[in-house]
């Protein structure tokens, strides 16, 4: 383990009041100390009003509807991290961390769960899993990813997919992860082979710039070196709609 300090959170110079609802959701698997959980040692109170921590034995999640590591999912997570998939899966504890907030101004919620995360792990805690951005890290590999000093990237938090559309040589990219900052998350559809990269650097910016407290309105045109002329936003989505489970913005790339 390395050193406790204090997580920084960074101010959202773009924030104006919304109805958006920020969705975090984290599972923490190990065997737990019966100790207060030392988040002050990351800067962090303890969990927000709003997130609930709960800790279940392992083998009482295993049966549930919505257990992250069985099924498709599970063998995903194997396949993608299979060492830190091994200890989540012999652990006999869980720790369930979950919860809804109101639109914020700064990221605060943020830095005082990831603190209450890193204290996790140094009571025992082997991996952690992220499901809105299908990660799945040993304690390890979670500290070097979120706990650096001047904070870690906004890119960290979120995922960036890329698929293959019905037309040959188009692809679909698009964000997974926003429901963290509250905003909408990015999709990108009919892009060509060659404008890949492209586009998946159009969603880290759009997202990075949501993250800082940016909203884009519904028939918004999108201008930029490197855009696509011409290109409108659409929003659309919901909490209950797969793939995103979120709201979304949708771009068309031609």
């Amino acid at each position: 383990m390395s050193h406790p300090f204090p997580i920084p959170a960074w101010q959202r110079p773009h924030w104006q009041p919304s109805e958006e609802t920020i969705v975090l959701q984290f599972y923490v698997f190990g065997q737990f100390e019966a100790v207060r959980v030392p988040s002050q040692d990351y800067g962090s109170p303890g969990l927000p009003a709003g997130l609930t921590a709960t800790n279940h034995r392992h083998a009482d999640l295993r049966s549930w509807d919505g257990y992250p590591l069985k099924g498709a999912m599970g063998r995903m997570y194997k396949a993608d991290a299979p060492q830190a998939f091994q200890r989540a899966f012999d652990a006999p504890e869980v720790m369930v961390v979950r919860g809804m907030l109101a639109d914020s101004p700064a990221t605060g919620y943020l830095r005082d769960t990831l603190g209450v995360l890193a204290g996790m792990l140094d009571i025992g805690g082997v991996a952690v899993l992220d499901p809105q951005i299908l990660s799945l890290l040993d304690a390890d590999a979670w500290r070097r990813h979120y706990l650096i000093r001047d904070g870690a990237p906004i890119r960290h938090h979120l995922l960036i997919l890329c698929d293959g559309e019905t037309a040959p040589g188009r692809f679909w990219v698009r964000t997974r992860g926003m429901r963290k900052f509250g905003r909408p998350d990015i999709s990108i559809r009919d892009v060509p082979d060659a404008a890949v990269d492209r586009a998946g650097a159009l969603c880290e910016q759009m997202a990075e710039l949501q993250a800082l407290g940016a909203h884009f309105t519904d028939g918004q045109v999108l201008e930029g070196e490197g855009i696509p002329a011409g290109m409108v936003a659409k929003l659309g989505g919901g909490m209950d709609e797969p793939p995103f489970n979120n709201t979304w913005i949708e771009l068309r790339w031609s």
